[in-house]
């Protein structure tokens, strides 16, 4: 492994994935330290709107406040928003690098619509737009691939939240948090290790179609995160759904194909609290593709606080995307395809 790393691996993401948990920890120390300071008394629903990993920290926060924020929390995508964004939303811009193009446009869509705005990036447009209108923004450090700077997308939006009354206080959540990501730190990182299950799963991933499975209501953000973080890191395509919506289409899929189905392992993603008659569609679903699959590996979180169970299955996919593009013989780090269609956007104004 030592010399699959310093082969493909030049610009360094083991070392970004290895020091996340010091991310995460500078990334709580700028949410405390942020002044963000709004009316929010008449705010009837948050947008958080981003793209690509700025979109992602938006994701899981939806998902983590759904039952702990009393207003809805909802993740733009796009260039524009729906008709009931308006003077009563609150509106989150987050774009890491600041110059997205679809955030820059929805930045630009709020302002017309009279939302409340705040923004979370490391500069550029966005952080012009917001000094021009006097917005409060958090400014987070720059010079990262997006994918790689989660911590820097969630940690302070989160702890902004909090300081703006719309959640209770999370720092028993997130010390707990920080804790276990240091310790996965030093797990996953050492490749020697015979139980190191972030190297392990990516062998057994190597060559294969991941699809990854999961609840739906707490974790498909992460099912989400585990996709990207495959298709970013280690080159090769992976697909996903949750349950229960699976149970009522893609089930049926596992038929014709069966070839092709060899070729496909399962990877379910588990935490102790997924809803019980989702556990059992689990179970049983299990026993009707097991046979027609190269295989199924269950992960379980890991964790107390929902937070913590959360960044647990985030961690390890960052892992595993980096040992399975190892394994690939691909470095990790470049994003041709994308970096591609972006000058190709950037000729047509």
């Amino acid at each position: 492994m030592n010399q699959l790393i310093k082969q493909h691996d030049p610009k360094g993401m083991r070392n970004l994935i290895l020091n996340f948990p010091a991310q995460a920890t500078e990334a709580v120390t700028i949410g405390n330290a942020a002044k963000v300071k709004l009316n929010v008394s008449k705010i009837k629903n948050i947008v958080i709107t981003g793209l690509g990993g700025s979109a992602i920290g938006g994701d899981l926060l939806r998902a983590y406040l759904a039952d702990k924020c009393d207003v809805p929390v909802i993740v733009n995508r796009h260039y524009y928003f729906a008709e009931f964004v308006g003077k009563n939303t609150m509106v989150i811009i987050s774009s890491y690098s600041g110059n997205t193009e679809e955030t820059v446009a929805a930045y630009k869509d709020a302002i017309k619509r009279k939302a409340t705005i705040f923004c979370i990036t490391s500069g550029g447009e966005v952080e012009k737009i917001a000094k021009k209108h006097k917005h409060p923004y958090i400014k987070i450090p720059g010079g990262l691939p997006p994918r790689a700077a989660l911590g820097y997308s969630f940690f302070p939006t989160l702890i902004a939240l909090s300081k703006l009354g719309f959640i209770k206080d999370q720092k028993k959540e997130i010390k707990e948090t920080l804790a276990l990501l240091n310790t996965l730190s030093g797990r996953y990182s050492d490749h020697h290790a015979s139980d190191n299950r972030a190297l392990n799963l990516a062998k057994t991933l190597h060559g294969k179609l991941p699809l990854i499975y999961s609840g739906a209501d707490k974790f498909d953000t992460v099912n989400t995160r585990w996709r990207g973080q495959i298709t970013e890191n280690a080159k090769t395509l992976a697909f996903g759904h949750v349950f229960p919506e699976l149970n009522h289409n893609e089930i049926v899929g596992w038929e014709v194909l069966k070839d092709l189905m060899k070729n496909i392992h399962v990877v379910i993603l588990r935490d102790k609290e997924d809803y019980k008659r989702i556990q059992l569609r689990m179970e049983v679903t299990k026993g009707i593709i097991g046979g027609l699959s190269d295989g199924i590996t269950e992960v379980y979180s890991e964790g107390k606080s929902l937070l913590t169970r959360t960044f647990s299955l985030l961690y390890l996919a960052d892992w595993v995307s980096f040992y399975l593009a190892m394994f690939n013989g691909v470095d990790p780090s470049p994003v041709k395809k994308i970096d591609f269609l972006k000058e190709e956007l950037g000729k047509v104004k």
